[in-house]
């Protein structure tokens, strides 16, 4: 059935809207439609739908994940990537039970590891040259590069333990060789942050950008966050990837009020992270903003920004022809303390507070908090 939003407040497109028309085709229209729902908003929000750049959905075929609708439409997200949890040996099952399923636009970056995140940390992806088939990788990439966005590797000692650097190396080179970007998860040492940070060129993600961990922090000299700054104004990406052990609010206000905003705001969501510390988007966002990171900010770092990423459009999302991708939310006064991965408390004064998504012609409402 056609639409028709009215009474709203349009943020984070290239230009305002006072109604919205639908077509029974999903299409933005440029005029009224007949027989169209009217959905009044009463002066919340709209913004393109909310991206998030670093989930986890692979449910069942890894150990940590959840299910897609858990991160999805009523949690206020049209759109997600999967960061990983699949490498070549299971991605046909990502793509046929979560990614073509599901209503939401679903990426994803292809682990370097063939396992992925079967028996996520338990058993690590990337244990030696056995964990990594290039050829089987490179196939699948070009199998797949509808729904494939980037390699993806977890530098980190507890993942690659004595190997170091060399799996982010291969990674990088994948990446190369197939024109995606690689998202490298940095933590704890081996290999150190700054060696990761040598090897990425423009358009490269840096996930869990402000983790607070000793040795794995952009904060850890100030050499290290100088180089951080400089490579965010080279064109390499900085995401948040909150998680259950990567996001300090304390790295966060500093690096922000310094000047180092995150390019984009994710949550790795996953089954250890979701209930606490990270709970959901709007939970995430609404950190962001309470550490310094302005209203304008946070909405281009959860909409336009990711969703450039994947390859879909924001600013132009009032376009008559293109597909309907809405977030309807509210921000709402609040005393919510909130953790971050160290659990560091806070308590926030505003907070995100999804009402619904809008995606083609189908308005769903969001799931109200609990």
């Amino acid at each position: 059935m056609s639409l028709k939003l009215v009474n709203f407040r349009a943020t984070g497109f290239e230009s305002g809207a006072e109604v919205i028309h639908v077509a029974d085709d999903g299409l933005v229209a440029d005029g009224p439609q007949s027989g169209a729902r009217e959905v009044d908003l009463n002066g919340a929000y709209l913004s393109p739908g909310w991206c998030d750049l670093h989930v986890h959905v692979w449910h069942g075929g890894t150990d940590i994940s959840i299910r897609a609708s858990e991160a999805g439409r009523p949690t206020g997200v049209t759109a997600m990537a999967d960061a990983g949890s699949a490498g070549e040996a299971s991605f046909h099952g990502l793509r046929e039970y979560v990614i073509e399923p599901q209503s939401e636009t679903i990426k994803a970056f292809l682990n370097i590891g063939s396992i992925g995140l079967v028996a996520c940390n338990r058993v690590p992806e990337l244990q030696d040259w056995r964990s990594i088939d290039i050829d089987r990788t490179l196939a699948v990439v070009e199998a797949n590069r509808d729904v494939i966005c980037g390699i993806k590797v977890r530098a980190s000692g507890v993942i690659v333990g004595s190997w170091g650097i060399t799996p982010a190396k291969i990674a990088k080179r994948v990446a190369e060789m197939t024109e995606l970007p690689l998202m490298v998860h940095v933590g704890e040492p081996p290999p150190l942050i700054d060696e990761v940070f040598e090897i990425l060129t423009p358009g490269d993600i840096v996930t869990h950008c402000f983790n607070g961990k000793p040795a794995g922090s952009i904060r850890d000299t100030r050499a290290l966050f100088r180089m951080a700054q400089d490579m965010a104004e080279r064109g390499i990406l900085m995401d948040i990837g909150h998680g259950a052990a990567s996001f300090n609010f304390r790295t966060a206000r500093e690096s922000i009020a310094e000047g180092l905003r995150p390019f984009s705001i994710s949550t790795d969501l996953h089954r250890n992270s979701m209930e606490s510390p990270v709970r959901d988007m709007a939970t995430t966002m609404s950190k962001l903003l309470a550490v310094g990171l302005p209203f304008d900010d946070v909405i281009r770092a959860s909409t336009h920004a990711p969703r450039s990423v994947i390859g879909l459009g924001a600013r132009e999302g009032l376009t008559p022809g293109t597909r309907a991708d809405f977030t309807v939310f509210d921000l709402a006064e609040s005393d919510l303390e909130v953790l971050d991965s160290q659990g560091n408390a806070m308590v926030m004064d505003r907070v995100f507070e999804p009402r619904g998504t809008v995606l083609g012609d189908d308005w769903q409402t969001a799931a109200r908090r609990a």
